[in-house]
């Protein structure tokens, strides 16, 4: 059966575009001109995936995620014209999948769609099944948690699978486009802002001091990486 899309932008050409492209791609699209009516035929008939403007009238993209979250764990990317990063980690905070921003290659938000949907089926078993510590943290992959000194983190999907990434191998430097082909999807490769979003969010939880991150290190012109901290 095609995946069911639901778009939501007050753009009523770019909603005209998008559905026309992305039915060409071989899915169902059903379209809203806001979040209201969005959540609306969400509720009556759940979408496979969401892309949501952040930027619309009435409720805006961010109120609206959260509405969704508390229906059911859909994979969300944000359409935004914003380029603010505080928006940008807000939204991947409150449990978005993805973001793109406005304009964009119609191939590119399709491999981005892609990629979500294949994010959100069940995955096989990690390399590593039981639970493992680095320093003060401590990661569940059965169980898909985290905890920090003990203390339960909560964690989006996204940040979750690049958290573990890193830990396989703790001290040693993950490049930015290693991290997007092993979390992401090789569509990702290249585009390393991804990468830092996710990052900056994963140290405001994991982190005393964002602005001075001493668990997750970023070697610069290299990339990333986990060091022990706290034992």
């Amino acid at each position: 059966m095609p995946k069911k899309i639901l778009l939501i932008d007050d753009d009523a050409l770019l909603r005209r575009s998008l559905s026309f492209h992305l039915h060409q791609a071989g899915y169902q699209v059903r379209t809203a001109a806001s979040a209201e009516d969005g959540l609306q035929q969400f509720r009556s008939e759940p979408a496979d995936l969401v892309l949501l403007d952040i930027g619309l009238p009435g409720m805006d993209g961010l109120e609206a995620l959260r509405h969704f979250n508390a229906l059911v764990r859909v994979p969300v990317i944000f359409i935004t014209a914003r380029r603010r990063e505080l928006d940008e980690i807000l939204g991947l905070e409150l449990g978005a999948d993805d973001y793109i921003t406005k304009p964009f290659d119609v191939s590119v938000l399709i491999a981005r769609v892609k990629a979500a949907l294949r994010r959100a089926q069940p995955q096989q078993k990690t390399a590593v099944s039981e639970a493992y510590s680095v320093g003060d943290i401590e990661i569940d992959p059965r169980a898909h948690t985290v905890t920090l000194r003990g203390e339960p983190v909560e964690l989006t999907p996204i940040e979750f699978k690049l958290l573990n990434a890193l830990a396989q191998q703790p001290g040693h430097v993950c490049s930015a486009d290693d991290l997007l082909s092993r979390v992401w999807g090789a569509e990702y490769v290249g585009q390393p802002q991804v990468v830092y979003v996710h990052i900056r969010a994963l140290r405001i939880k994991l982190e005393k001091n964002p602005n001075k991150p001493r668990r997750i290190i970023t070697v610069r012109g290299v990339g990333y990486k986990l060091v022990p901290h706290g034992t």
